[in-house]
């Protein structure tokens, strides 16, 4: 039968489409067995352009957005992987991370991830509008302005929580120990990300709050913090509601610490193990304390993990979150990007944390769970049950070297 010229030119169109879901889906490639066959690969790749002209042509809405199809072929095809870790990121969304490595965003300053397959909050970063308005480590994001999370991307969450500087959005939170969701009416704000707080305690203890490790300048403001407190006779690293970031950080400031050693041990797709060592520009070789909790993940958990290994510092607080893979950004041809989870990682003695965490040589909970989102105050007033454990630590070990 023969086609009319704008036929012909509609099938070339759909098929220009498939060539671009035949590129996305080609990915596959790299995830796939070497056991099975290309041939194989290849029928199923028919199979999806197969599926893809007959939408195109038949489905009963004519004006189907080719954009959107595409990007939700390539979200379907990574939710099969079941890692929420690796997922598709759109050109302004990945244009927003960029500008957040950078230190600075609009948007309520939190951190989200999945935890048992269900948004929920990592932390709250100090002093912004999730902070203030006392959302927690472990609350539920059960909806985003009304729309249900429940199968929402984790990228698609974040799009949505962000936005312009003086608008709001409306989260449904679930906490452990409610009954029912209530809504929080959160309004953005410019977000500045400071990665570090130094602190003069008594006893000539320095204190520093590692904030965040996403923050490109993080490792080098944290030298500079470290080199401010070289007088002091022991130091408390606060890494309590820091949902990680950069890899490369911890690796920098965990070599501030550790002389000869392992900072973390990474394994690939073959199994391939390797470790990555200290870099040697040690800082600081007094007595140190870390403080953790269950907001405590990814790159946190690799710098606790190097201080506890390499026998640097003692852990205290509580189990961290349990985040142990490694992702590789890869921008695509049209400004998106994918976040492809390129290895696991465990801690240099070899423990594989994922969904497990680090557990604290000294456990110490705080007396509530509203206490864990105002960490900062505490401190002020001295309340913090984890900080007075720290010090009381560190004291001992500053007597037992000077001794």
């Amino acid at each position: 039968m023969k086609r009319t010229f704008k036929e012909a030119k509609g099938r070339n169109k759909i098929f220009r489409i498939a060539l671009v879901g035949l590129m996305a889906l080609t990915i596959l490639v790299s995830i796939v067995g070497r056991g099975i066959a290309q041939e194989g690969l290849e029928r199923k790749l028919e199979t999806y352009l197969e599926v893809l002209n007959i939408v195109k042509h038949d489905f009963v809405e004519k004006d189907i957005d080719n954009e959107k199809l595409v990007y939700g072929s390539i979200r379907g095809m990574l939710s099969s992987l079941d890692d929420p870790y690796t997922r598709f990121v759109e050109p302004k969304a990945y244009q927003e991370m960029v500008i957040r490595m950078g230190g600075s965003y609009s948007g309520i300053g939190i951190y989200i991830g999945m935890k048992e397959h269900q948004i929920s909050v990592i932390a709250p970063i100090e002093g912004t509008p999730a902070f203030k308005v006392k959302l927690i480590a472990g609350d539920k994001i059960m909806t985003i302005d009304g729309k249900i999370t429940k199968d929402m991307a984790l990228e698609q969450a974040v799009s949505l929580i962000r936005g312009p500087r003086g608008t709001s959005v409306k989260l449904g939170i679930l906490r452990d120990g409610w009954e029912k969701t209530k809504d929080f009416a959160i309004v953005r704000e410019s977000i500045k990300i400071k990665s570090i707080k130094t602190k003069r305690l008594d006893d000539n203890i320095a204190y520093i709050k590692l904030i965040t490790f996403e923050n490109l300048k993080g490792s080098s403001e944290f030298e500079k913090a470290l080199r401010s407190v070289q007088d002091s006779d022991g130091l408390i690293i606060d890494l309590r509601n820091n949902g990680g970031g950069l890899l490369q950080n911890a690796i920098d400031i965990g070599s501030m610490f550790i002389d000869n050693g392992v900072i973390v041990q990474t394994v690939d797709r073959d199994g391939r193990k390797e470790k990555i060592d200290s870099r040697g520009r040690v800082l600081w070789q007094k007595p140190t304390v870390v403080l953790v909790n269950g907001a405590s993940a990814s790159a946190s958990e690799i710098l606790a993990g190097a201080l506890r290994d390499n026998h640097i510092a003692t852990l205290v607080g509580e189990k961290t979150f349990g985040k142990a893979s490694v992702q590789n950004v890869r921008r695509l041809s049209d400004g998106s990007a994918l976040l492809v989870t390129i290895a696991k990682y465990l801690t240099p003695n070899g423990h594989y944390i994922n969904k497990i965490g680090i557990t604290p040589e000294v456990e110490v909970a705080l007396p509530s769970e509203e206490a864990k989102a105002q960490l900062l105050p505490e401190i002020e007033q001295g309340n913090d049950a984890q900080l007075s454990k720290a010090i009381d630590i560190l004291k001992a070990k500053i007597l037992k070297t000077n001794g």
